[in-house]
């Protein structure tokens, strides 16, 4: 055991927890049940109550991290008033998630990718569909060019990926991404109007 108190009634939750430190610090190699369960100072077969296996976990990992990205997506947005601003916020949301928690997003696309539940689909696909909302509100408002709107979410999204990419390399000072987004947002409209 670790020495923290465990709580039996949240064990998914502290799960989770533990997995997300172990991505973090260690890699998506260091992450076992049986290590997780020590870590969280319960029997070695009492995560598979929550878990069927690793990819299970992986999962549930992967799903937890779209959920809190697009929570985060949508506070920053709320918090905007015109259209210009909660654009940027919602571009900084995305790339200050991605430099932050890096490990995860990189499992969150590679889980995405393989065989994977229903439920993991259904939390990428509110991610997808906050942008979405976003370049509609953008056409409809003259901000961005008539057209396909998922072509133009594509486009859009490769920039603050990019973005999130050279500051995680380390290619680009974490100092300069507030400038980069604002500058990406403000050619990017007005390069598709």
């Amino acid at each position: 055991m670790n020495g923290r108190p465990y709580h039996h009634g949240n064990l998914r939750a502290a799960l989770l927890d533990e997995a997300e430190r172990t991505l973090r610090e260690q890699g998506i190699d260091q992450l076992s049940l049986r290590d997780l369960a020590r870590q969280a100072g319960v029997s070695h077969a009492a995560p598979r109550r929550h878990f069927a296996d690793r990819q299970a976990l992986l999962e549930a990992l992967a799903e937890t991290g779209y959920q809190r990205l697009d929570d985060e997506l949508h506070t920053a947005i709320d918090t905007a008033d015109d259209y210009d601003t909660r654009l940027r916020a919602a571009a900084t949301a995305y790339v200050h998630f991605a430099t932050q928690d890096a490990a995860l997003l990189e499992l969150m696309y590679v889980v995405k990718r393989g065989p994977h539940s229903v439920a993991l689909d259904e939390a990428f696909g509110r991610l997808f569909t906050t942008f979405d909302t976003l370049i509609r509100e953008g056409q409809q408002a003259g901000e961005f060019r008539p057209g396909d709107p998922d072509r133009v979410r594509l486009l859009l999204f490769a920039a603050i990926q990019g973005i999130a990419a050279l500051v995680t390399s380390g290619s680009v000072d974490a100092g300069q991404t507030d400038e980069l987004i604002a500058d990406t947002v403000a050619l990017f409209g007005r390069g598709s109007r």
